[in-house]
């Protein structure tokens, strides 16, 4: 069933809404990673970081609702079930039980430093199908990208950085 009808071509409807899709799944999985992080964080930095892994949070739901509306104003339905999500999420994810202060903000870098390699991936193959949709994902990355620095800032000089 076809409830609305989008204005882009066939291919370049498929090549938008997969990248809209991928983005849509790395992101609610995003949320789920910095909430895991955010109940069991421990150590001297606690606080800071259990703050800061609320913002990473808020700003993939955030894009997630974005993302989707985007997709469905195309035309391709949102698909942000659970078990979507659970078995085509590819970013790196966090350990069961607590977790230290440096070991999460290791994990947000990963995590989000992948988000942003497939994303980059995604813009390009969104430039000429899909304009409006690639802005979007510029956007997302652009915030992202803030993220991932913060966190990266948060364990500077690294030990092993620092033995050198």
């Amino acid at each position: 069933m076809t409830v609305v009808k989008s204005s882009l071509p066939e291919e370049a409807l498929r090549v938008t809404g997969t990248a809209l899709q991928e983005t849509l799944v790395d992101l609610l999985g995003l949320s789920l990673i910095g909430k895991q992080a955010h109940w069991n964080v421990v150590g001297p930095r606690f606080r800071s970081i259990h703050l800061q892994l609320d913002e990473v949070v808020a700003a993939a739901r955030t894009h997630s609702d974005t993302v989707a509306e985007r997709a469905a104003a195309l035309g391709v339905p949102p698909d942000g079930r659970p078990e979507t999500i659970a078995a085509s999420f590819a970013l790196p994810g966090a350990k069961d039980g607590w977790v230290r202060d440096t070991e999460v903000v290791e994990l947000m870098v990963s995590a989000l430093e992948a988000a942003i390699g497939r994303l980059r991936e995604r813009i390009e193959a969104t430039e000429k199908a899909d304009p409006v949709t690639q802005d979007l994902l510029i956007s997302v990355t652009a915030d992202l990208e803030k993220q991932r620095w913060m966190f990266e800032a948060e364990n500077h000089p690294r030990e092993d950085a620092a033995n050198q």
